[in-house]
């Protein structure tokens, strides 16, 4: 087990090392992220994504239901509590308590999904398939919530029509889908479903591509990490504590609840214990809020994740 968990960690955080290192010593510019955010979430893992789904039965995705149903489950109750707490205990304000909030409840699927699985379950269509459905799901469920309150206060503030919440949310949903990292594992899906199949030719020359995925996304998330201050406070220490360890436990009585057992238990906790992802970080950006409490616990999580993940790896391997 000592050697999986060190086979599985290693390659991650090496190479985030190595993109904090050339955020810090200013051999990239951590700064301005966009072009390398572009490379990784619309071309290389919707790539490597869609080559997954679509090469997966129909009746392969279908058994990924529990799978999906243990990740939402956890995903939208950490959200609400989380989101509950930074706007009733630490007062901030919905755009700051939004941003924190997607930052926590949604971990970092896109950079740490495929080596962790991998490595632990072995590579494979059917680790692709899991890590391309955890995406989609956090992508389609879980960002709209966020980007309904950004968009809400920036009309707030800005005097404008107001729409409720509840009539801005078919628009939110459509923009997450027509997202590549999105649409692409989606494509495959509806590809698969139908029993078509792609050529061998289309799915060697984008192979590449996705070969390219998992390195460019770990690089991105340590470059990322390399520009954030680190102010630690009570907001800080408790998104912190439920990402490594509420949520994931959350996820372990979903599964003992649902019955779940083998390497879709497994694949159900270990997703959810990853680190916190970076896409509260890039939302809040887009819309000018900065959120030095989410960008902190992106920062301690990544870090701390490297005594959480071996926990939960060895709790699980007996399932």
């Amino acid at each position: 087990m000592t050697y999986v968990i060190v086979h599985a960690l290693a390659p991650i955080f090496v190479i985030m090392l190595l993109g904090f290192y050339a955020g810090k010593a200013k051999m990239v510019d951590n700064q301005n992220v966009s072009l390398l955010n572009i490379f990784v979430m619309d071309f290389a893992l919707p790539a490597a994504l869609f080559s997954a789904t679509v090469q997966t039965p129909w009746v392969g995705i279908v058994e990924q239901t529990p799978l999906i149903l243990v990740l939402v489950l956890s995903m939208w109750i950490a959200y609400a509590g989380i989101y509950f707490i930074c706007t009733n205990v630490f007062k901030k304000s919905p755009q700051d308590a939004a941003v924190l909030t997607l930052t926590v409840s949604l971990p970092n699927y896109a950079a740490l999904g495929l080596p962790i699985l991998g490595s632990v379950l072995g590579e494979g269509p059917g680790t692709s398939l899991s890590v391309a459905v955890s995406i989609a799901c956090g992508s389609v469920l879980m960002t709209p919530f966020c980007l309904l309150i950004l968009e809400r206060e920036k009309a707030r503030a800005a005097g404008g029509e107001q729409k409720s919440s509840v009539a801005m949310l078919p628009v939110l949903m459509w923009r997450s889908v027509t997202k590549p990292i999105v649409w692409g594992p989606l494509l495959g899906v509806v590809l698969s479903a139908l029993g078509i199949h792609m050529p061998e030719m289309l799915l060697s020359t984008i192979k590449p591509l996705g070969l390219a995925a998992t390195a460019a996304a770990l690089f991105l998330t340590g470059l990322i990490l390399s520009a954030r201050q680190l102010k630690i406070n009570s907001a800080v220490i408790v998104a912190s504590i439920t990402k490594l360890l509420i949520q994931p436990f959350i996820a372990w009585g979903i599964v003992l609840a649902l019955g779940l057992h083998g390497s879709l238990a497994i694949t159900s906790i270990l997703m959810i214990a990853l680190a916190a992802g970076f896409f509260g970080v890039v939302f809040g950006n887009r819309f000018g809020v900065q959120s030095p409490d989410a960008e902190a616990t992106l920062l301690i999580t990544s870090v701390l994740s490297i005594i959480t993940l071996p926990l939960f790896i060895s709790l699980t391997s007996g399932m």
